[in-house]
């Protein structure tokens, strides 16, 4: 756990290794910060997190599961483990998905350089950070909530998740099941649920709501 005086340990996840050389030039700059481990993917990312790191910095979309479902199985397993979103995309659905998975903040890629120590800072205080077109939708969107009631939680389970994610991503059943490891038969009954629940027909409108989600890129 971060204490006073010691650096902060960081763990950076993005599926391009140009972009964590990138970020890691800027932290390892930085006396009170250390980056400990790097991770190409969401899953790795959850391993790399039982290591001592006091902050994950996650990119939003990476391959077999993205930066927003790792942030959620991270606050779950490690509540001490502050979260931050890495995303190309000044997208109010990512922004909304990011702080219902506990991420203490979401940072545009094209200002990294400019907002990423400043959001490191900030969650490692306990505080929020956002950029100032994030501030604006959640208030937007908190507004609009007030005015119409709240909107209905999220249908899916994180397991569905998963498997709308890997269906979108051009998966078969089969090699969801083995990703997974689990049976073809349970795979395609949780298709079916994911289609009844989402009033969906095919692939191709499961894909379409997972780039909506968040769950895969465009």
């Amino acid at each position: 756990m971060h204490t006073r005086g010691s650096a902060t340990r960081i763990l950076l996840a993005d599926d391009h290794a140009l972009v964590r050389r990138g970020l890691r030039l800027i932290l390892d700059a930085e006396p009170d910060l250390t980056v400990v481990a790097e991770a190409a993917d969401g899953a790795e990312a959850i391993e790399a997190c039982g290591d001592g790191v006091d902050l994950a910095i996650l990119d939003i979309a990476m391959p077999r599961m993205t930066g927003l479902q790792a942030a959620r199985e991270i606050s779950r397993r490690f509540p001490n483990v502050r979260t931050l979103m890495l995303s190309m995309y000044d997208n109010e659905q990512y922004l909304f998905e990011a702080l219902k998975a506990g991420a203490s903040g979401y940072v545009l890629k094209s200002v990294a350089d400019r907002d990423l120590l400043s959001a490191i800072r900030a969650a490692m205080r306990g505080e929020p950070f956002l950029y100032p077109a994030a501030v604006t939708a959640l208030i937007r969107e908190y507004l609009a909530r007030d005015r119409d009631g709240d909107a209905p939680a999220t249908l899916l389970t994180p397991r569905e998740e998963e498997i709308i994610k890997l269906i979108a991503e051009g998966y078969s059943s089969k090699r969801i099941a083995e990703t997974l490891t689990i049976s073809v038969k349970t795979v395609d009954r949780h298709r079916a649920n994911i289609l009844g629940k989402l009033g969906m027909r095919d692939r191709l409108e499961l894909t379409k709501y997972a780039i909506r989600v968040g769950l895969v890129e465009p």
